[in-house]
């Protein structure tokens, strides 16, 4: 199966996700430009995300994994909205942490619950742990490769080790490889909504040579973020 056969039979579900997230985005937008009409820049958003669905990398259908592909996409068609406006990178850093604050913290208290429990659930992890194995067959170029790291029973649960990341793979091929650093600090909203509990002390989009994630059940949330980012991350 190849990436426009895929991506264009999913394109009404992946433009539904867009159609979700934008309605949390119109208030902040409307803050970021203010005197420009915030629907038309959403809509003008919308189109450069369709426009991009047929090019980004098929890495299997498999989820979570693609969802994280699909959200660089997005965060790419904001980008070139923002830039459209004269914006810069970091502008749109900021501008895609607050949107994605405000959609999380509108899920429901049941969905919240779900993903909290899902994270740490048996069956998720024993996933996770087989395709970190498939990963390293490199079967699809544009995916993520990575390690399972089981908990040492004391200070994580688990842990997952990135040493290809997609989402910086997919912005490098499209020249914005620096875009990709702000992607990161979203984790932490994750981590915040969800509970995970996220320690994380380098990642590649930053230069390190891996990403290393490490999840404790309530735990405290410790993760580096660019300057531009720390008044809003506090």
């Amino acid at each position: 199966m190849d990436t426009v056969n895929y991506y264009g039979r999913n394109t009404k579900r992946y433009l539904k996700y867009f159609d979700l997230v934008a309605r949390s985005a119109i208030p902040v937008v409307e803050r970021y430009f203010p005197g420009e009409n915030a629907d038309e820049l959403m809509g003008e958003t919308r189109q450069q995300y369709k426009s991009l669905l047929p090019g980004l990398p098929y890495i299997g259908g498999k989820q979570p994994f693609t969802l994280f592909v699909v959200f660089t996409g997005m965060l790419l068609a904001l980008h070139r909205t923002n830039q459209a406006q004269g914006g810069t990178v970091e502008k749109t850093g900021e501008l895609m942490y607050e949107v994605a604050e405000v959609f999380l913290n509108r899920l429901s208290p049941l969905v919240k619950r779900l993903m909290a429990a899902m994270n740490f659930s048996p069956i998720y992890l024993k996933r996770l742990q087989k395709r970190a194995a498939e990963s390293h067959e490199r079967k699809y170029p544009g995916d993520y490769v990575y390690d399972f790291i089981p908990g040492d029973g004391t200070t994580f649960n688990y842990g997952v080790d990135y040493h290809e990341c997609g989402s910086c793979k997919y912005l490098d091929s499209q020249g914005v490889f620096e875009l990709a650093q702000y992607l990161c600090p979203v984790d932490i909203l994750y981590s915040q909504v969800f509970n995970w509990g996220l320690t994380r002390t380098k990642t590649i989009a930053s230069g390190g040579e891996k990403c290393d994630f490490r999840f404790k059940r309530g735990g405290s949330i410790n993760v580096t973020v660019p300057p531009s980012m720390q008044k809003l991350v506090g």
